[in-house]
Order: structure tokens, then C-alpha cells, then sequence
């Protein structure tokens, strides 16, 4: 699947669909990004309508009251953003990026246990 970039504002936007189980307003997302964002109630909506046009958002207009969805999962948006990642930067090597992580003590031996636990209970699975 070939996913579109967020851009850092989008990401934020796309946290508070991806948290909420229900579709939600335009005040409500305002309201929720307004911590890190002074934005305008015409800003949030431009930038709603572009994640709508990128295919990231569907917008229920059937109602007097616009509700916002997500269309892309968090799951997938994050799995296609690490494999760009890993791709672009470490050759599509996640042995690269583990190593590069440890060299600059980015994790430690507890990582690493947990890295290995993780990698045998995907083994057990299958």
C-alpha cells in the first residue's frame, strides 16, 4: 500500500482521530490540539480538508454538523512509515537500525531482552 507523508501538523490531527473510537467535530479536534497548536478554527479546517484529499479522513456531511473519521489505521500508517524509514536510511536493514541504536546507547540490554523476547514469541507463533 503506498501511503502518503504526514506532515507534523497532519500527525497530530490524525493521533486525536486514531485515539477516539467515534467520528469526531472540527471543535473537538481544535480543542484537543490547542496544547501545541494556536490555530484557528479556518486553519484546522484547511488542513482537515487536505487529509481529506490525501485520503487520510472521511468527513460525514450528512448532518448539520460535520464529523471527521480516520480512514488510514495508525497501524498501517505507522508500518509504512518504519519501512520508509528502514528503507531510506538503513538499506532495509533492521539489523542496521539496531546496531546504529546501540552504538549510540540509544538502547540498552533491557531493550535488547525485550527485543529478544519479542523475537521468540513471534517464533512461537509460527
Amino acid at each position: 500500500m503506498n501511503i502518503k507523508k504526514l506532515g507534523d501538523a497532519e500527525l497530530e490531527i490524525m493521533e486525536v482521530l486514531w485515539d477516539s473510537s467515534e467520528p469526531l467535530t472540527s471543535g473537538y479536534i481544535l480543542e484537543r490540539i490547542r496544547p501545541t497548536r494556536k490555530w484557528a478554527l479556518s486553519t484546522l479546517m484547511a488542513t482537515l480538508a487536505r487529509l481529506t484529499e490525501k485520503g487520510f479522513v472521511y468527513c460525514d456531511r450528512s448532518t448539520r454538523t460535520n464529523y471527521y473519521s480516520a480512514v488510514i489505521t495508525a497501524e498501517a500508517y505507522r508500518a509504512s512509515e518504519g519501512t520508509s524509514f528502514i528503507r531510506k536510511l538503513y538499506g532495509g536493514s533492521v539489523k542496521r537500525l539496531v546496531a546504529s541504536l546501540y552504538d549510540c546507547r540509544e538502547i540498552d540490554q533491557n531493550d535488547i531482552a525485550e527485543l529478544r523476547a519479542f523475537l521468540d514469541e513471534l517464533e512461537r507463533k509460527e
